[in-house]
């Protein structure tokens, strides 16, 4: 008998990132990367994931991680892992410089040919991780959703390893084959010259996602069919700050598989808002994000 082939409701596309994260209370090392975040995020929900990565052999504990917490991992063994910096120079978390090391290479679209998902988030690092080849790839897929993160497309290292936004020369031929953007309020910025984010979202969506979710300081903002929807984030720390935008990504487009988006925002800050108090992935519970939103956003009888 043919066994029956998984279609899983997320799928989480990433390199892991072995992350230095520099703050004025000390240096410490923590395993990072949106594939990780994204995935958690999805699967404490209650939705079947998987993770899709690259990273090098001596990592591979990570793997063990995500397997525990119920995600499947298809993983691509590489000479190095990506080594990213955090630098947090002040107390201000959303300031901060990153510089990259090393990288575990570039995704191609047999990695991901073999896996089927009703929704694909990408989250890359930096640029040239994932191509826009790739991204046609899960175009040609039937029936799924793509989310994107856009920091792994405007991202580039310079030659002493600092990560810079970069002029994106393929921006719509890639967005013309997304559906959910994501990209914090700098990134619009640099990507549509608008301060307003509001406006930004509106010039993001004209190039094609119908659905654009920009995270900022204070919370999100989506746009999605034309109106706007916006959640406070209520954390009680910022422990746990990076990650924090792969977090709303993947909680935002799990939700969404069973959501409105006006819900989805609402539950992705939530869990976000969670994911800030301690440091790496989300791994609360569907209780815990369902307890947060009737203490602090209103929302009652959530499931």
């Amino acid at each position: 008998m043919d066994r029956k082939k998984t279609i899983y409701d997320v799928a989480t596309i990433g390199n892991y990132t072995k992350d230095t994260i520099i703050t004025p209370d000390g240096t410490r090392q923590v395993d990072g990367g949106g594939v990780r975040y994204a995935a958690h995020a999805a699967a404490s929900l209650g939705f079947k994931v998987a993770a899709i990565t690259r990273l090098a052999a001596a990592d591979s504990h990570v793997l063990d991680a995500l397997e525990a917490a119920g995600i499947d991992v298809y993983a691509c063994e590489t000479p190095e892992s990506t080594h990213m910096c955090l630098d947090y120079p002040t107390g201000d978390v959303d300031k901060r410089i990153l510089t990259v090391a090393s990288t575990a290479g570039s995704f191609t679209p047999f990695q991901i040919r073999g896996v089927d998902a009703k929704a694909f988030v990408v989250s890359a690092s930096i640029r040239g991780e994932v191509s826009l080849e790739v991204i046609r790839e899960l175009r040609s897929k039937d029936d799924t959703t793509i989310s994107l993160d856009v920091q792994g497309f405007i991202r580039v290292a310079a030659p002493d390893g600092r990560l810079e936004h970069r002029e994106w020369w393929e921006k719509r031929d890639v967005l013309s084959q997304v559906d959910i953007l994501k990209a914090d309020a700098v990134e619009a910025r640099f990507l549509t010259g608008e301060t307003d984010i509001e406006t930004s979202a509106r010039m993001l969506a004209d190039l094609g996602p119908s659905e654009i979710i920009i995270s900022h300081s204070d919370g999100l903002l989506v746009h999605a069919d034309g109106e706007f929807h916006r959640a406070p984030f209520h954390a009680g720390s910022l422990a746990g700050r990076s990650g924090r935008g792969d977090t709303c990504v993947g909680s935002y487009v799990a939700r969404r598989l069973t959501s409105p988006p006006a819900e989805a925002t609402v539950w992705a800050a939530a869990v976000a808002s969670l994911k800030m108090e301690h440091e790496g992935p989300f791994s609360g519970t569907t209780d815990d994000v369902v307890d947060l939103l009737e203490k602090k956003y209103g929302v009652v009888h959530c499931t």
